[in-house]
């Protein structure tokens, strides 16, 4: 796994998961979406992660660059967000698009939520 190079604020982006991102966007046809990771209250330890495709750009984003690849995160959402590693799994077991962030003090155990 190699890990883009991180900035003081915001998110990582590996390889992996900015080269699935790119194929799901090419899917799309569109090259005016980036993607938006977010966090709202909600799931079972109270913070649940949202990652979504989105067109708009709000006071405030954050956004980084990952192999032409444009990660957003909204303002409210960057300080839980700090550090935190995207990647991109895709085993026997697991396929889907996984976070790692130190800022979580606990999850539940189906993983979508943190505190």
């Amino acid at each position: 796994m190699t890990v883009q190079e991180q900035t003081d604020q915001g998110v990582v982006l590996t390889d992996g998961a900015a080269s699935k991102v790119k194929a799901l966007l090419d899917q799309e046809g569109r090259d005016d979406l980036q993607l938006r990771i977010a966090v709202q209250p909600g799931g079972c330890s109270g913070l649940r992660y949202q990652l979504f495709f989105d067109e708009r750009s709000l006071d405030g984003d954050i956004v980084q660059d990952f192999s032409g690849v444009n990660v957003v995160v909204d303002r409210m959402s960057a300080p839980y967000l700090t550090g935190a590693t995207i990647d991109f799994v895709d085993t026997i077991e697991k396929q889907g698009f996984t976070i790692d962030n130190p800022n979580a003090g606990g999850s539940c155990a189906c993983g979508d939520s943190f505190h």
